[in-house]
């Protein structure tokens, strides 16, 4: 095999490893639905649990830099503190030496039987869950081809004088591997396949323990990278999360790399086989370092908090506060920051009704202009989201996570129809009566405040019942509307009635007084929309 081959194959098995990694992964995440979120933003309220749960989440999605830049996500949307993801941080680079491990096992011979269960489960079959089990056994078929691809054409590479001689060159300058495994980690986005690739080269008696030491903390400082880069642009608490993972990773490597003949000769006593070797120092340079830094968490963070300071930032220009295109790549989380923002979106659209309510009592000139202007940031955040859910769509989205997409499509066009409601109806018909120099007749004036009161009530409970995908919540906004409904139409006779009397007030005010009834019964309808979406009759 020539030189130029061989090349070619370690280019072609390197990027099939990855790409298997991808697989597996997607399947892994794929399986595991939104439980992946749940885990991260509800069960890490003690440290020693968001360890645990790093390192499972971790194991999934057989990537700690992945994990981590959850973690920006989440810090990002205000789910999480940054003393909570110190323990998740430490139990992702913990998970990510269950992939290398795996790595290790000598089972290529069985790769392509992977391949030949994965494919028929994926193509064959209907249910969701044995399309994603076929995805991660076609993903870990592919990773042992790869290595096996890898190891039989660097195999005659162990022969060749200029070879080893960069090998020796790399061994005696520890320091250049480092830089050079960090370098390689940062552009593939992956320790495990950095330290996969050292993997496979040792087996084929390229490179011994010694030097693949100095490649296993490259690694390890590499995949801090992608998280850094993650949260560029992010708010600052983000920002910490991704430099308190690669702060641990830097500490790590300042402790260990002076002490590395001690750590290989103790790594060789774990296992006969270098592969195996190699696999146990990257798992136990990980468990050292949650060790040394885990009882420190305080001090850390108190460290990082030094190392990204407090800015005051002020937001001039309303805008997304919780949608990140960054982790469209994790369905799960980036239904849940939609959710976030839908919810600021319906915030603001609750303050748009409650405030209407005031401007037609008093003709509040300034609180009109204001419910105008929030319209504006109504349909700001409608398109935003809007956008950022049709590229979520994009992606291979689980049965439930699009049920969950497409409710949120459907509760923002909700949300902006009561904002344009009321900025361009009732805004209109408080403007009208404030210019006339009108006034609701008392009854009047009481009635429209005690239906205003009635419909935002029930938007109110409509978006307590999303929030919490309560049925029953749900159910009740129904009800409720047939009981509005019917109010609308006594107020609405109750109003004829003083016209019949000839009632001075309610004859100049009419038409604004009927068509504010009929705007709060059109407001009340979109609420209950928002909890048909809940009862999944979309």
């Amino acid at each position: 095999m020539d030189i130029n081959q061989i090349v070619f194959n370690i280019i072609g098995g390197t990027s099939l490893l990855l790409y298997g990694m991808r697989i597996a992964s997607d399947g892994l995440q794929q399986a595991a639905g939104t439980r992946l979120r749940h885990w991260l933003s509800t069960l890490t309220s003690k440290r020693w649990m968001g360890v645990l749960v790093g390192a499972v989440v971790t194991a999934f999605l057989q990537s700690s830099s992945a994990t981590t830049v959850m973690l920006v996500g989440f810090v990002s949307a205000g789910f999480m503190s940054l003393e909570q993801t110190i323990g998740v941080i430490l139990g992702a680079d913990i998970g990510t030496t269950i992939t290398v491990q795996l790595l290790a096992f000598n089972i290529t011979q069985y790769s392509l039987l992977l391949v030949a269960v994965g494919v028929p489960l994926i193509i064959a079959t209907r249910q969701k869950q044995y399309n994603y089990f076929g995805q991660v056994l076609l993903g870990f078929g592919f990773i042992f081809l790869a290595i096996k691809l890898i190891g039989d054409s660097t195999a005659p590479l162990k022969h060749e004088p200029l070879v080893q001689q960069a090998l020796l060159g790399l061994a005696n300058n520890s320091l250049m591997t480092l830089l050079l495994a960090m370098i390689l980690t940062v552009v593939i986005h992956s320790s495990a396949g950095t330290i996969g690739l050292a993997i496979t080269f040792a087996t084929q008696d390229l490179i011994p323990l010694s030097l693949a030491l100095p490649i296993i903390f490259g690694a390890n400082v590499g995949t801090s990278a992608t998280a850094l880069f993650s949260s560029l642009g992010a708010p600052q608490e983000a920002r910490r999360v991704a430099v308190a993972h690669a702060l641990f990773k830097v500490v790590g490597v300042l402790i260990f790399f002076p002490f590395m003949e001690p750590l290989a000769a103790l790594v060789r006593q774990t296992a006969p086989d270098v592969a195996r070797q190699i696999a146990n120092a990257h798992t136990l340079f990980n468990f050292a370092i949650t060790a040394i830094i885990f009882p420190l968490a305080r001090p850390f963070a108190w460290l990082i908090r030094q190392i990204v300071p407090e800015t005051l930032e002020k937001e001039e220009i309303f805008a997304p506060r919780y949608l990140d295109e960054r982790v469209l790549d994790t369905p799960a989380l980036a239904i849940g920051q939609a959710t976030r923002e839908a919810l600021r979106m319906a915030d603001v659209v609750q303050t748009m009704v409650r405030d209407s309510a005031v401007v037609l009592d008093s003709n509040d000139e300034e609180v009109l202009e204001d419910i105008i202007r929030r319209d504006d940031q109504v349909d700001t955040l409608e398109t935003a989201i809007k956008r950022f859910l049709t590229n979520l769509a994009e992606h291979n989205l689980s049965p439930e996570l699009t049920r969950q997409e497409m409710g949120l499509i459907y509760m923002t066009s909700d949300l902006e129809h009561i904002g344009d409601i009321i900025s361009k109806s009732l805004m209109l018909l408080a403007r009208k009566k404030a210019e006339g120099k009108l006034s609701f007749s008392q009854d009047g004036r009481k009635e429209i405040a005690e239906l205003f009161e009635k419909v935002n009530e029930n938007y109110t409970l409509a978006v307590a019942a999303f929030t919490a995908q309560n049925i029953e919540l749900a159910q009740k906004v129904l009800r409720h509307k047939t009981r509005i409904n019917q109010i609308e139409r006594e107020l609405r006779q109750a109003h004829i009635a003083r016209l019949h009397a000839g009632l001075p007030e309610s004859i100049e005010t009419s038409s604004i007084h009927l068509d504010t009834l009929n705007d709060l019964k059109r407001i009340n309808s979109h609420a209950t929309n928002i909890a048909y979406v809940v009862l999944g009759e979309l």
